[in-house]
């Protein structure tokens, strides 16, 4: 979760002047986590902060140009079932706020104090000298926030229906930067998501050595001799995961293979297959849900094992 820069221009350059509203702090249950936002201009709206009515109402203040920090009790004030308590944030931006915008942590003020507390200063130190990008927090006044960035490598190998449909399900979720990969610019749909990378290969068992030793790969092109060799050459290069489709008996044939080209077991063991929840279906995109899910889980298990080691 971060600032969003990137959405942030890209609506102010399609559409002017654009409100940005955001979830400044939390108490009890509450639909989002500090840091969820979402833009409103004049005739439409993207992202999320949750929470059906407590949006309906921030949307409809925006737009009527009433601005700042506001605090919202989810059950008295707005009839929600949620126990808990949010402040909402909302800013307005045009281009030349936009370009203000500089660094990789947007702190700012929303009580108009000038000064800059000792506590937002010191977190700003650490983000410059450390590169330690601080939490999306209100803090004595200024809200903090790191701009967003996509910092978890994807690699979708195969431009398929069931490659379409993972790229579309999981393109617009935060923190994942794809590469996607396929034998010709043909393979691919005509419409990507601008963040996607787009990479045809005559042969992209080829592109493996220039994906990072901590990439996530998901294996889904229309060759098995092809899926053979991405992960031949996957479990000599490295991986933090790597997801190939398939039945049982394509994986058992493949295990031998893997084995007869020298890798051992336990690396062999190291690929999951077949990929996503097969309770779910065949459907490509009951595929591509069930990759999402294990996607997540796997993100938030890691997120877990970081704060119990902090």
């Amino acid at each position: 979760m971060g600032f969003d820069l990137t959405a942030l221009r890209a609506a102010v350059a399609a559409h002017g002047r654009v409100v940005r509203i955001v979830v400044a702090s939390v108490q009890g249950s509450t639909p989002r986590e500090v840091g969820a936002a979402m833009l409103v201009w004049a005739d439409g709206q993207s992202g999320t902060i949750g929470g059906g009515t407590l949006e309906f109402e921030a949307v409809g203040t925006a737009r009527s140009g009433v601005l700042g920090l506001s605090r919202h009790a989810l059950g008295p004030d707005l009839g929600q079932c949620c126990g808990g308590a949010v402040q909402v944030l909302s800013e307005a931006y045009d281009a030349d706020a936009v370009a203000r915008l500089t660094g990789d942590v947007v702190a700012r003020s929303v009580t108009g104090a000038a000064e800059m507390p000792l506590s937002v200063r010191r977190l700003m130190a650490e983000a410059r000298g450390q590169g330690v990008r601080p939490p999306s927090r209100l803090i004595e006044g200024w809200m903090v926030e790191p701009v967003a960035r996509a910092e978890r490598p994807l690699w979708v190998w195969g431009a398929g229906h069931v490659g379409r449909a993972l790229v579309d399900v999981l393109a617009p979720l935060p923190d994942l930067a794809i590469t996607w990969v396929d034998t010709g610019f043909d393979r691919f749909p005509a419409d990507v998501a601008e963040d996607v990378t787009v990479l045809p290969a005559a042969n992209p068992a080829d592109l493996v050595r220039h994906a990072p030793a901590g990439a996530e790969h998901l294996i889904v092109t229309y060759s098995h001799a092809l899926d053979l060799e991405l992960c031949h050459r996957l479990l000599s290069h490295g991986f933090d995961f790597a997801g190939l489709i398939g039945s049982a008996t394509k994986w058992a044939r493949f295990r031998s293979r893997l084995a007869a080209l020298g890798h051992g077991p336990e690396q062999i063991a190291r690929i999951t297959c077949p990929i996503g929840d097969p309770s779910l279906g065949k459907h490509p995109r009951a595929i591509a849900l069930g990759v999402g899910a294990a996607l997540l889980q796997g993100a938030r298990a890691a997120e877990n094992r970081k704060d119990r080691h902090a």
